[in-house]
């Protein structure tokens, strides 16, 4: 069962811990700009009644805006509405901060449409919406969040591993195999339909307002949800959600399953959540049962739901298993789901399409990120992986020697004989089967 911080005290700092200069090692990963060691003092005490005031001039801080401003530079990324690239702001960031700055202490800073685009969902047709901010804005939302995240990363539960400072994917991975493990195979494989367009506006802003009651901040918040979307030629105004791509986003969406959160480990569930991904893993086909019923419950009552088709129970310990953060759960052992294995294929693919004019050594050279990164995801998953996926990235590289020899089809035959394993080797190729081999000798 996930335990909740000791009052006064992040996730995983010691009960009693001393203050001093200790404590800004404990909270190591706030922004000093921001957060004094006064305040984190204050953060760990807990402040009068509960709720921070007197924000917004954190938010409209020069240091605060000069901080977000190196991180955006730091993320780069597309240009919003209004077309102006982090190059561009760059060249004027001194006078644009101070601008920002001025707008927002006086009230008259207004945020910009986002920009709408779509992104392609692995092994789907369908699109998944995507909003751009403009630079601008990413610098205000960034600057909102140095301020806030501490407020209420103070409060979240272990459970959750979504977007938040020193945890992510492969922790909740490995929670996950180790509650299965331990016998915990019954699980919720659970999926929340469109969860962050859906998000009612009223009822998250509340949730802010239980911590903080600094008018200019939840003014700003406000702004952000209900700014305008730019889909093409149309523009619109959300009644609901917080744009995916926004920076802000992942912090108001964790704060508004938080409350679920809590129950559930009120009633002694153990939860693994991502985000809007999350399982939770019991020890019987009726202990899970009562854990959908009451996470269908739970979202209900917030203005949420489960989608219908994608959420499920099952027996982890038999075939058929679940999927999770890119991985396929099944009898003990975990390897990629389909989709991330499709999803690499296509990238190998987009690389040696038999009609590239490129050398072989420039396409080893691009193939070798491309799988030292997929490697470094999923170097756990069962062995058998990793022989087959190496086996058709080569077949890949022969079908394409085949082709600049005047042959057709897929390399195969004597293929093997005129460009051995080893050639592929010589010339750099990153072989997966070797680098689980290091891993594996690696104490």
């Amino acid at each position: 069962m996930s335990h909740t911080p000791t009052e006064g005290q992040p996730s995983g700092v010691p009960a009693g811990a001393t203050h001093g200069g200790e404590v800004r090692a404990r909270w190591a990963w706030t922004e000093p700009a921001v957060w004094s060691e006064r305040m984190l003092e204050a953060l760990e005490q807990g402040v009068k009644g509960g709720t921070w005031f007197s924000l917004i001039d954190k938010v409209y801080a020069p240091r605060t805006l000069a901080a977000a401003w190196r991180q955006v530079k730091a993320r780069d990324g597309a240009g919003g509405v209004d077309r102006q690239t982090v190059e561009q702001f760059e060249a004027h960031a001194d006078s644009y901060l101070q601008g920002l700055s001025e707008a927002l202490r006086t009230g008259t800073y207004a945020p910009q449409p986002v920009r709408r685009c779509w992104i392609d969902k692995p092994g789907r047709v369908e699109k998944r919406p995507l909003g751009i901010p403009t630079v601008t804005d990413r610098v205000v939302q960034t600057a909102l969040r140095l301020v806030l995240e501490p407020i209420f990363e103070r409060e979240f539960l272990p459970s959750s591993y979504g977007f938040r400072p020193g945890r992510g994917c492969k922790d909740a991975l490995r929670e996950v195999q180790r509650l299965l493990d331990g016998g915990a195979t019954w699980v919720v494989d659970a999926d929340i339909k469109s969860y962050f367009d859906t998000i009612p506006h009223d009822p998250l802003l509340a949730e802010v307002r239980t911590r903080v009651a600094d008018g200019g901040v939840l003014k700003l918040l406000a702004a952000y949800l209900t700014q305008g979307v730019l889909d093409g030629l149309e523009q619109w105004t959300p009644e609901t959600g917080t744009p995916q791509g926004a920076v802000i986003s992942p912090l108001l969406a964790n704060l508004y399953l938080h409350p679920v959160d809590q129950a559930l480990a009120t009633g002694r569930y153990q939860v693994v959540r991502y985000a809007d991904d999350l399982v939770i893993l019991c020890r019987s086909e009726v202990e899970a049962q009562r854990a959908l019923t009451l996470l269908t419950h739970l979202l209900t009552g917030r203005g949420l739901r489960l989608h219908p088709e994608k959420t499920r129970i099952v027996d982890a310990s038999h075939p058929g298993g679940f999927d999770f953060l890119g991985y396929h759960f099944e009898r003990g052992m975990h390897w990629p789901r389909r989709k991330s294995l499709r999803k690499l294929k296509d990238t190998v693919r987009r690389h040696t399409r038999r009609t590239r004019g490129v050398s072989l050594a420039v396409i080893v050279a691009e193939l070798n990120p491309v799988l030292r990164g997929w490697f470094g995801y999923f170097q756990h998953s069962h062995h058998t992986t990793f022989p087959a996926v190496d086996k058709w990235v080569r077949m890949r590289l022969r079908s394409l020697l085949r082709k600049r020899r005047g042959r057709r089809g897929r390399g195969r035959g004597s293929d093997h004989q005129r460009w051995p394993n080893a050639y592929f080797h010589a010339l750099g190729l990153f072989d997966l089967v070797t680098a689980r081999q290091r891993v594996l000798r690696s104490p």
